[in-house]
């Protein structure tokens, strides 16, 4: 199988862009990409989603400068990308920001899907080797104990699935930070459901974390590794809280940062 890395520009400059592909291309590797377009209204952000998850991609590589990294519309888009990469490939899927300038970028100070992410100059010497040796290095499987998806388009808006990977939830709860929950559903992982039937919904919740101020919807249907809950959210929220639903004071929950 054709190892191929897909490479998203932020940055305008195809000039840039060619170069890199070409440097790549010198080590035998397949370079396809697109330039991002910032526009959370239209969920621009998906229009590249099938072409990452071809099984032939083998490393994303995200073309930035600080000035990008730090926009707050760049990097909600860029996190829904990530979460549905992740949701497929794995969340140690191999990502590099390649950055063109401006002050250095750490990871941390990235959003939670990003966290994980090499930040590298895009003028480092031997670029091209390093991601090619990323690109071959063998990839171990790590699993976080919850699923978490991304869905959408201008038709039907925006949703995020979430479930259990190995246990059960008695219930689930999602919650989200400077957005709107609209509509909620159980179903089937994979795929949004065509109908569904909600045990006890809850709507309008208060949760507080910190400084952080969440609303969110809950239900009691039993969740297991088959089945999902699936909230449509409007907006774009800073961070989204979600897991088992619970009746106590104090629950496990996990918390996501987008921007």
């Amino acid at each position: 199988m054709m190892k191929n890395i897909w490479i998203t520009s932020l940055i305008s400059s195809e000039e840039t862009v060619r170069k890199l592909m070409s440097q790549l291309k010198t080590y035998g590797l397949e370079v396809n990409g697109h330039f991002w377009e910032d526009d959370l209204e239209k969920l621009a952000w998906v229009k590249s989603r099938d072409e990452l998850l071809n099984s032939n991609i083998v490393l994303w590589a995200i073309l930035a400068s600080e000035e990008d990294l730090c926009a707050p519309s760049l990097r909600y888009g860029l996190s829904l990308l990530t979460i549905t990469l992740q949701a497929q490939k794995g969340v140690n899927f191999p990502i590099v920001i390649l950055q063109t300038e401006g002050n250095p970028i750490f990871s941390d100070v990235l959003p939670t899907p990003l966290k994980g992410a090499d930040v590298l100059s895009a003028s480092v010497p031997g670029l091209g080797a390093k991601l090619v040796a990323k690109a071959h290095a063998p990839v171990k499987a790590i699993l976080p104990e919850y699923r978490l998806n991304t869905y959408g388009n201008a038709q039907i808006g925006q949703w995020f699935e979430v479930g259990p990977r190995n246990t059960a939830w008695l219930g689930a709860m999602f919650g989200v930070e400077g957005a709107e929950i609209t509509f909620h559903a159980v179903g089937p992982k994979g795929s949004l459901p065509s109908e569904s039937v909600l045990n006890y919904p809850l709507k309008g919740l208060k949760l507080n974390l910190g400084e952080k101020k969440y609303t969110a919807w809950a239900v009691q249907n039993e969740l297991h590794t088959e089945t999902s809950y699936f909230v449509k959210v409007e907006g774009f929220p800073k961070s989204i809280i979600f897991g088992s639903y619970s009746t106590e004071e104090e629950a496990d929950v996990y918390v996501v940062g987008l921007k």
